[in-house]
């Protein structure tokens, strides 16, 4: 994307002290925004190494998330793009399902990315702190849109992500708020999370190896690779920006065709 696609604007990303949350925080930067990072980690190394700020975040906390946008439209001095892409994936067979898991996983990924779109919303819609309009983008996964083993809570999950994304620009458009609101499934990424979800697909007999799940994450892929962060960040970057203006309510694939 152009360097300067976002100049002028103030971007939030959550969880964004490592991983796909990390690079996302870097591209946005790099196409010209101001860029506050959020997270239950210290994301200040990460930060710094990309001239952002940093603040403290817990998705599933209400005022953990005024604080966070206060902070930011302070600090920044407006919000006009929120990236909720705070999210934990713990695996399981349905047969074996254990109730923690799957509220930890109701807690982060539906619970985090529904207080983050209510107080992006109110923030950015007119009147708002920041009241300037903008846009959400929330991170769903490919495990949104296939049937993968082991992982069927956390599909449900970002299941919800998706409606709430759909519902989410719906409201925001009637109501005039002037955000646009839409999601990404990214595909496979050998994060240290992605790494951990190939290391639980053999520990739960799915596989006989961490080597064979990935190869059958990209046998499943027509463009027969894995992702990569910057494949996943150059999409947040582009809904966020102008090139995206007359985009909402949708789910943009970034899984190199795994999901079709």
């Amino acid at each position: 994307m152009a360097q300067d696609v976002l100049a002028g604007r103030y971007a939030l990303v959550t969880g964004g002290a490592q991983g796909l949350g990390a690079g996302m925080a870097k591209a946005l930067a790099e196409a010209g925004a101001q860029v506050m990072i959020g997270d239950l980690q210290d994301a200040t190394e990460t930060a710094e190494g990309i001239g952002a700020e940093s603040t403290h975040l817990d998705v599933t906390d209400e005022a953990s998330w005024e604080a966070a946008v206060s902070a930011t439209v302070e600090r920044l001095g407006g919000l006009d793009i929120l990236v909720n892409n705070a999210g934990i994936e713990l695996s399981g067979l349905l047969v074996d399902a254990e109730a923690d898991d799957i509220r930890k996983m109701l807690e982060v990924n539906v619970l985090g990315t529904a207080l983050g779109i209510k107080h992006g919303l109110r923030a950015m819609r007119p009147g708002g702190a920041a009241g300037n309009g903008g846009a959400i983008v929330n991170i769903a996964s490919v495990a949104a849109t296939i049937a993968f083993p082991g992982i069927g809570g956390y599909s449900a999950t970002k299941s919800a992500v998706d409606r709430l994304t759909r519902v989410a620009a719906f409201e925001a458009g009637k109501l005039g708020f002037g955000v646009r609101v839409n999601c990404v499934y990214p595909g496979l990424v050998p994060t240290a999370m992605g790494q951990k979800l190939a290391v639980d697909m053999a520990e739960l007999g799915l596989f006989e190896s961490p080597e064979a799940a990935v190869g059958a994450v990209i046998e499943q892929t027509p463009a027969g690779r894995l992702g990569e962060v910057a494949d996943m960040a150059d999409a947040v970057v582009f809904l966020a920006s102008e090139h995206a203006r007359f985009i909402t309510g949708i789910g943009l694939p970034v899984d190199g065709g795994m999901g079709m």
